[in-house]
């Protein structure tokens, strides 16, 4: 499938799916246990209608928005995700490119596979940085030291990953790193040739932003292994609270669900939240983010600025959030999916959802985003 071919996120689905090897394909596309969250996130823009108005004498539309202290060209980002390199050799750097062609924020995560300073240093659009709270405190405190050095915009601290979730696709194609594959995960990289070969002549994987604190280079480590092991399951409200005093900055906690929690964040000085269930890849059986958007942005969208990812597949979604009360909503399998065809790809991806946002704006009668309210949704 070429790229002049894809028109929406089923596409550049079966874009990845053609180009890569089954365990790499099946570990963005799975979610946990029975993937009944993954479906959710989804459904619930469907649940949801939007009331245009009409007759607004329309002109030029400014898809723009601020949030976080960052200035963006359109409402939605690139969510940070972990080993971008195994979808394609340019990983992150394509990613960055192409978020930086298109006006917007994108991230980097604690299990990048490219450094955050190369990437500081290659694009000026804003920035964040995926944070895992590791055992080691002072693993913590020097990890977010160097960010704060490299000059990332936004933190983000990951709270819904204190253990890894249970994904069943990942047991059954064997996909570990380094990757310890099954006789049929084998298979399926036979039958991409060009992925491996790309794969064996480019840099070799790492990550960059774990070295000099975690040892990943011995055996098979999964993801899941990773945030099981490495990763502190006590971690609590008093260490988020010593982190946001420690980055002085744009902080916010990635995987808030509740309001409760939402308001502590409030209390503890966080300037974000990100409402998220990790695209339904940990708990499964959680609720949709944007279900819980409403109640939240009533509470606290004063106080706070609100984000919300899972599930985005259309323009009109990304207007329904906005509408609900979110200042942007992040994209993750959207752009690894197109990310199969390399910095081309992502932008082709980025392109295609911009054109939704402007056309939805205009059959939606509003020249702002600004302008979006519940009373354009009907339940």
């Amino acid at each position: 499938m070429r790229l002049k071919h894809c028109h929406n996120f089923e596409d550049y689905r079966a874009l990845a799916r053609r180009r890569l090897p089954a365990p790499v394909f099946h570990y963005i596309d799975g979610g946990a246990e029975d993937e009944v969250t993954c479906r959710k996130n989804v459904e619930s823009f469907e649940n949801v209608d939007l009331v245009p108005n009409v007759l607004r004498g329309l002109g030029d539309v400014d898809m723009s928005v601020q949030v976080m202290g960052q200035k963006l060209s359109v409402p939605f980002y690139c969510s940070p995700t972990a080993l971008q390199r195994l979808f394609h050799p340019d990983g992150e750097y394509a990613v960055g490119a192409a978020a930086s062609a298109a006006g917007t924020m994108f991230g980097v995560s604690s299990l990048g596979t490219v450094s955050l300073e190369d990437l500081r240093r290659k694009h000026k659009t804003p920035q964040s940085y995926q944070f895992y709270f590791h055992k080691d405190r002072g693993v913590n405190r020097a990890m977010m030291e160097r960010a704060k050095t490299a000059g990332i915009d936004v933190m983000m601290l990951t709270v819904d990953s204190i253990t890894g979730g249970n994904r069943e696709r990942d047991v059954r194609t064997g996909f570990t790193i380094p990757l310890r594959l099954t006789l049929g995960g084998m298979a399926s990289f036979a039958l991409k040739p060009r992925w491996v070969f790309d794969y064996l002549r480019h840099e070799k994987f790492r990550f960059p932003q774990l070295e000099g604190h975690i040892d990943m280079s011995g055996g098979a480590v999964s993801v899941g292994n990773y945030l099981t092991e490495m990763l502190d399951p006590a971690m609590s409200w008093d260490d988020a609270a010593e982190m946001v005093a420690q980055w002085d900055g744009q902080f916010c906690l990635k995987g808030v669900m509740s309001l409760a929690d939402a308001r502590r964040a409030v209390d503890i000085g966080c300037t974000g939240i990100i409402l998220s269930n990790h695209g339904g890849r940990q708990l499964d059986g959680s609720r949709a983010a944007f279900e819980q958007l409403g109640e939240v942005a009533d509470a606290v969208g004063d106080d706070i600025d609100i984000m919300m990812d899972g599930g985005i597949r259309r323009g009109t979604h990304i207007l329904k959030a906005l509408a609900m009360g979110a200042k942007a909503v992040g994209i993750g399998r959207y752009y690894l999916f197109a990310l199969a065809a390399g910095q081309k790809g992502v932008e082709h991806a980025l392109n295609t959802l911009k054109s939704e946002v402007e056309r939805d704006m205009k059959l939606m009668g509003c020249t702002s985003l600004s302008q979006l309210s519940k009373t354009n949704l009907a339940f």
